[in-house]
């Protein structure tokens, strides 16, 4: 302990408007230059690199302070996600123009206790609406099911792992997270159709010809 970091996420839509702001309150604060990390994104926009960047610096202990709760988040299901991913994390938050968003305050931690049962039901409320279509599909002479090689105990854990990649976490985190290996976590990324962010690096398997 001692070495917590206070981070700044600032982000615009475009290259058009300013962070000026954002970075001044941010600063005003506590949150040194230097570690405010920013985008020019669109809100609906999957490919954040600062956001991806602030989620691999992060430990726990550190805190994460934005201008206001849409300059982080994508939507409600993108924001449920990274409120879970920072309480697993043992990350603060804070929000400037939220003042109830503070993971500090008593009312803060409730708030993110009642975002994070939000997300659990949804995923237990998705999952029920799957076993649902599959039953109903199976009476109709449909079997589908997860593909080839993907089991019940990925299934379950897949759609979160998804979530959890799209949120900038890495991959290293998400498998401390869900308890399952990297290529389970690849596994899940392929079934819900997840773009990857980079080239998946893999082993030379290629033997080395010893007359060369």
């Amino acid at each position: 302990m001692g070495n917590e970091i206070i981070f700044g996420y600032a982000r615009i839509s475009t290259p058009a408007q300013n962070l000026d702001m954002q970075i001044d309150a941010l600063i005003g604060f506590g949150v040194k230059k230097e570690n405010i990390i920013t985008d020019i994104a669109c809100g609906a926009t999957e490919e954040r690199p600062g956001l991806n960047s602030l989620m691999e610096k992060l430990r726990s202990g550190d805190r994460v302070v934005v201008w206001q709760l849409s300059r982080i988040g994508r939507g409600l299901k993108h924001l449920l996600t990274l409120f879970e991913i920072f309480d697993h994390m043992g990350v603060d938050f804070k929000s400037i123009q939220e003042p109830f968003l503070d993971t500090k305050s008593p009312e803060g931690r409730l708030m993110f206790n009642i975002f994070g049962s939000l997300n659990q039901y949804q995923r237990e409320m998705n999952r029920e609406r799957t076993i649902t279509g599959l039953e109903a599909a199976r009476k109709r002479g449909r079997v589908g099911g997860r593909p080839p090689g993907l089991s019940k105990k990925l299934l379950k854990k897949s759609k979160a792992v998804a979530e959890f990649y799209k949120s900038g976490v890495p991959i290293d985190k998400i498998a401390e997270f869900s308890g399952i290996s990297k290529p389970s976590i690849y596994k899940c990324l392929k079934h819900e159709g997840v773009k990857l962010y980079g080239p998946i690096k893999k082993k030379n398997t290629k033997k080395s010809n010893k007359n060369e």
